[in-house]
């Protein structure tokens, strides 16, 4: 359920935010236009939000200053300190994951960006089942990520990154487990929610399915 990369978390603390402005050319273009996919997150957001996998905090300040109310979960110990002192006690920080959460009333938002991928299709099904049942009709998902149109496209990525010599990205491509628009489509939709995707790069799709 996403605990087995708590290593690379870790390991990613420190370098995430130089990372998602474009300094490791290797993912420049996994986020490319990272501030109008946090913008467009915080915008479709409502209410209260439950914030998976906080990382360092960039989100939840979009968040907050949408006047939206932030319980944030995030699994790793470094990037939550990390967002602690960059938010300053405006947002309430929890360890936590996708599936393993504290109780918390009242959600009418779940969001997350760069993180639903890894979640197995199994835990990302189960997920949205769960969140299923904590959202009342108008209630939302609004997730961005990576995934792709089809299991095709997905590979070619995949060779694409190495004929590019983004070794680092086709090893991440490789072994997390990036999903399928369909898939999660057809998840959403069995859980009584209607969905609608917005592509932002050749990698990442803004996912916002809403409670019927």
């Amino acid at each position: 359920m996403g605990r087995e990369f708590l290593e690379i978390f870790e390991e990613w603390a420190d370098s995430y935010d130089e990372t998602v402005v474009g300094h490791d050319i290797e993912y420049k273009e996994v986020f490319s236009n990272y501030q109008q996919i946090l913008e467009a997150v915080a915008a479709r957001s409502i209410g209260h939000v439950v914030e998976f996998g906080v990382g360092t905090g960039n989100l939840t300040n979009k968040l907050i200053a949408n006047g939206l109310r932030v319980t944030g979960i995030e699994p790793s110990p470094s990037m939550r300190k990390i967002a602690e002192e960059k938010l300053g006690g405006k947002a309430v920080l929890l360890d936590g994951d996708f599936l393993l959460f504290p109780q918390v009333k009242n959600i009418e938002t779940f969001v997350s960006t760069y993180a639903f991928h890894h979640l197995t299709d199994d835990e990302k099904a189960d997920a949205i089942t769960c969140y299923s049942k904590h959202l009342l009709k108008g209630g939302k998902i609004v997730f961005a990520d990576t995934m792709f149109e089809s299991a095709e496209d997905y590979k070619q990525q995949i060779v694409k990154a190495k004929l590019e010599g983004f070794h680092n990205l086709a090893k991440d491509l490789e072994t997390e487990y990036y999903t399928t628009i369909p898939f999660l489509r057809n998840t959403l939709e069995e859980n009584s929610f209607s969905v609608t995707f917005t592509r932002f790069n050749d990698f990442v799709w803004l996912m916002e399915g809403v409670k019927q």
